[in-house]
């Protein structure tokens, strides 16, 4: 997805933000659990391999697909073959950690609800969310183990291949429902749930979403993969009257596209069409933003599309395109949250994208250089 140098310039600070002490640049709006998210926690296990064992498991170089039984010996193979790295991930999950990083203070901003099993990847998991300072409340069962993810990098390519286990077992009555959960929904304002989850939960996204309509709040969903477009598609359809900002890439565009008889292959146009399909809240216009790579960005609102360049990157810089178009959406919603510029949003997804192909997983370093 998006890339480049990892350098931001600098905002013009107001009179009164240049006389305000350190401890007060966050803006008071920003508080905890402002940001909302519900997904997939997957634990990615990232390994470089070669042409051989994507054709083994007639895998693409650059895709996501959920695992079938016959993908079921792959991820042992891949730790007994390859050197692996791990990493707490899921698309979602992914996204919210990373806006939290980019906001940095207070901690707590970004809030989880996910499944996870009673072993040690979902100890893992739990170590890592607190490590990064987010408020993970992950629905615990014993039914299933943790889900996971095989990352495979060939190049600058990565293929996907999620085993959900635990993830496909959230449950919204046991735990989206609960009271004291259902409270953290309330304290947000912002929402987002990759297209991942219409797998999952359906009746959980339209809860949320729903909330979101009728509280005048802001609710961003992603297209995520082409199968969600083509095999989900009546889920999809369910919860698109609801979506105030939809992500993707140009894959999924096109896919989506096809899918929606738009009969057009312009991504400009595809943005267009797709902001205007019906919607529940008036009172918002939807904003359709489609990454295309190293290409510019495109983002359909109000009665224009607009189109930004990607920061340039050396290609011998990148180290893994893992996690880039996560790392984009949780730039972006780092300034949606904070009601910033949907400019500043791109350019904040831009810059997240580009620290993120630079290392290996959807890692960062400690703190953001972006103002």
């Amino acid at each position: 997805m998006a890339s480049g140098e990892p350098k931001a310039k600098k905002l013009k600070l107001t009179k009164e933000e240049k006389t305000q002490s350190p401890t007060k640049k966050t803006p008071a709006k920003l508080s905890p659990n402002a940001l909302f998210g519900m997904g997939n926690p997957l634990l990615d296990i990232s390994a470089v391999v070669d042409k051989d064992l994507l054709d083994k498991y007639r895998l693409k170089p650059n895709d996501q697909i959920l695992a079938e039984d016959k993908h079921k010996p792959l991820f042992e193979e891949l730790v007994k073959t390859f050197e692996v790295e791990y990493h707490a991930g899921g698309a979602t999950q992914n996204s919210i950690k990373i806006a939290q990083w980019m906001i940095q203070e207070p901690h707590l901003v970004g809030t989880f609800f996910g499944c996870i099993g009673k072993d040690e990847f979902g100890k893992t998991l739990k170590l890592k969310a607190e490590e990064a300072h987010i408020d993970a409340r992950y629905y615990e069962q014993e039914e299933e183990p943790t889900g996971s993810c095989a990352a495979l990098i060939t190049g600058d390519d990565r293929s996907l291949v999620a085993n959900l286990a635990a993830a496909n077992c959230y449950k919204k009555d046991k735990h989206l429902d609960l009271e004291e959960n259902w409270k953290l929904v309330e304290k947000a304002k912002v929402f987002y749930i990759a297209g991942f989850f219409l797998t999952v939960s359906l009746e959980s996204i339209l809860k949320v979403a729903k909330h979101a309509s009728e509280n005048n709040k802001l609710f961003c969903l992603n297209l995520s993969a082409p199968f969600i477009c083509e095999f989900f598609k009546e889920n999809l359809q369910q919860v698109m009257p609801y979506v105030d900002v939809l992500f993707g890439n140009e894959t999924e565009a096109a896919t989506f596209a096809k899918q929606q008889d738009f009969e057009t292959e312009d991504i400009k146009e595809i943005a267009e069409k797709t902001r205007d399909l019906k919607k529940e809240n008036a009172k918002r216009q939807r904003i359709v933003v489609f990454t295309q790579g190293k290409d510019r960005t495109v983002m359909a609102q109000s009665d224009e599309v607009k189109t930004f360049p990607v920061l340039k990157i050396d290609p011998k810089d990148i180290v893994d395109t893992n996690g880039a178009g996560d790392a984009f959406v949780g730039g972006f919603l780092s300034q949606l949250v904070q009601e910033k510029s949907l400019e500043q949003c791109v350019e904040a997804g831009h810059y997240s994208a580009n620290v993120i192909i630079r290392r290996t997983g959807c890692t960062f370093p400690e703190k953001p250089d972006f103002n």
